[in-house]
């Protein structure tokens, strides 16, 4: 009988990247919990498109829709009150589509400098014109 190998990260403590600016920092409340104070996947979804369509935004020189989370894994759970930080880069430029790779950090206790990377995912979005309909994108980004 195979063992199953547990594919979760250990609780190793690391520290944000390093020469990078988050693309969304946020600090999650009390209604984005569950009972036991664990943050909803969903509220970490949610958070992870909007960071990942700002440099979708920006490589598409306008609107985008999110058309695919090509990978989405949950490494560590969010608690209320850590500092989350999402760093989000554009991996690859399409015609019409941008795919971003984000990675999620949670500082859970800021004054001591205690980080924990929590989740990454790949998203990919697809720029719209003015009729939400794809459209090319004018410029790929350098």
């Amino acid at each position: 009988m195979a063992q199953r190998v547990n594919a979760r990260a250990p609780d190793s403590v690391t520290t944000l990247p390093k020469g990078k600016e988050p693309t969304l920092r946020v600090v999650p409340m009390p209604a984005d919990a569950n009972q036991t104070g664990d943050i909803f996947g969903g509220w970490i979804m949610s958070q992870v498109d909007l960071a990942g369509s700002i440099p979708a935004l920006r490589a598409a020189q306008g609107r985008v829709a999110t058309v695919a989370v090509n990978s989405f894994v949950f490494r560590q759970p969010v608690f209320v009150g850590d500092l989350v930080s999402f760093y989000a880069q554009v991996v690859k430029v399409g015609r019409t589509s941008i795919t971003v790779d984000v990675e999620v950090y949670a500082q859970r206790r800021p004054d001591k400098e205690l980080c924990v990377k929590v989740t990454e995912a790949t998203l990919t979005y697809v720029a719209v014109d003015e009729n939400r309909q794809p459209r090319v994108v004018s410029a790929q980004p350098g």
